[in-house]
């Protein structure tokens, strides 16, 4: 699992956005915020609110300077078709067939041989902000990975359920 405040393990994995494959690393999105996500599979019933979830909120997302990457175990014709029956994705979705960037991350399922849903937000100087994980059976809230980003921009303390515009709290009181 990484560890807040430590660097995000580095990664190239390729993706399709768009219909199209590339190349995609950590590395490109120094200076920028990333949420990059994990997610057990395509074609299934959760994932799909998920990835139309973030798709949905793109624009809201990189309004905060940060850009999104979902990434499963599928591999590139998988996502292609999916995103496709999906109605198209506003971001890419990264292909970890070999299974490797989902251990660095430590979200990968070993027995099932799927990445379990995961959330990371890694900040511009490439070290994680913020990670949840959950079972595969139970969706996350991108609303929510939203909020926490956009209190994670302040910079300050934030209380529980903060919003923008809300009253925040001196840094230098720590907690």
């Amino acid at each position: 699992m990484m560890v807040i405040g430590a660097k995000a393990a580095d990664f190239t994995l390729k993706g399709v956005y768009r219909g199209r494959v590339s190349e995609y690393s950590l590395r490109s999105y120094l200076g920028k915020w990333l949420v990059l996500f994990f997610y057990p599979a395509d074609f299934t019933f959760i994932c799909p609110t998920e990835v139309t979830g973030f798709s949905k909120m793109a624009d809201a997302f990189r309004a905060e300077n940060a850009e999104i990457l979902g990434v499963s175990v599928d591999s590139l014709e998988s996502h292609r078709s999916w995103a496709e029956e999906l109605g198209g994705v506003a971001y890419p979705l990264l292909s970890d067939t070999d299974k490797q960037v989902s251990r660095a991350y430590g979200v990968l399922d070993e027995k099932e041989g799927v990445s379990l849903r995961a959330t990371f937000i890694i900040n511009p100087t490439g070290e994680v902000s913020y990670q949840v994980v959950s079972h595969t059976n139970v969706g996350r809230s991108v609303e929510e990975t939203l909020r926490v980003l956009r209190a994670l921009r302040t910079e300050r303390l934030c209380p529980s359920d903060w919003q923008p515009g809300q009253e925040t709290g001196s840094p230098e009181l720590k907690y």
